[in-house]
């Protein structure tokens, strides 16, 4: 059984689609999407041997014939012609900007990227917005108790400055239980910041950062 989150992602990926997985792991998601013979073909990759290993012993026990497995860091050992649709899931995001950055091959609006940071979205998005990438869609999810957003994403080329609110809380809205609650995370995450600075003289300006950005991720929230 898929995880909500390996769900989502699974549903962003296009019908017939030659897939890369990034970090695959136990190579989940390529399974699921071999089972339902979704795409035509998928390189399975991870930097360690031993989850290449696990991930071996899913793939034979489902019959699956279109996985190959591949040990490599990032895209160092996918030839751009192997691939239409990359998947890069279950990382922080300061770790799938350094995989896309290191990847010139990615700066190709024929290459959709389904990106899901685990930490530090701000930074994934920021990263994207500075180097010529659109964010297309944006689903926010919650799994596990936790909450998180799957992002699809294209080579635009063109640069975009956003208010710093923005990197934070991206194209989610708040017309969703999970899109409200991933909001109000951030908005109570500065609003606890500035709450606890408040009374401390020296931290004055820092107080007042994090209270503007609360206000402005607040006036998101509220439609404003």
């Amino acid at each position: 059984m898929l995880s909500r989150r390996l769900k989502t992602i699974a549903a962003l990926v296009p019908f017939g689609a030659r897939v890369c997985d990034i970090g695959t792991d136990h190579a989940i998601l390529p399974v699921f999407l071999s089972e339902n013979t979704l795409v035509k073909s998928i390189i399975a990759t991870d930097v360690r041997e031993k989850p290449l290993k696990n991930a071996k012993k899913n793939i034979e026990k489902s019959g699956a014939a279109n996985i190959e497995l591949r040990l490599c860091d990032g895209f160092s050992c996918i030839s751009p012609d192997e691939f239409d649709t990359a998947v890069i899931a279950g990382m922080g995001g300061e770790v799938i900007s350094g995989i896309i950055s290191r990847a010139e091959m990615l700066k190709n609006a024929d290459k959709l990227l389904i990106l899901q940071p685990t930490t530090s979205p701000e930074i994934l998005r920021k990263f994207l917005c500075d180097n010529g990438f659109v964010i297309e869609t944006e689903i926010p999810l919650t799994d596990n108790g936790k909450i998180y957003s799957v992002m699809s994403v294209r080579y635009s080329g063109e640069t975009k400055i956003y208010d710093e609110a923005y990197y934070y809380v991206g194209d989610i809205k708040p017309d969703s239980p999970e899109g409200l609650a991933y909001i109000e995370k951030q908005y109570y995450r500065f609003k606890d910041c500035a709450d606890a600075l408040r009374p401390i003289p020296e931290k004055l300006n820092e107080y007042k950062a994090y209270r503007s950005l609360a206000e402005k991720i607040r006036s998101i929230r509220d439609g404003v």
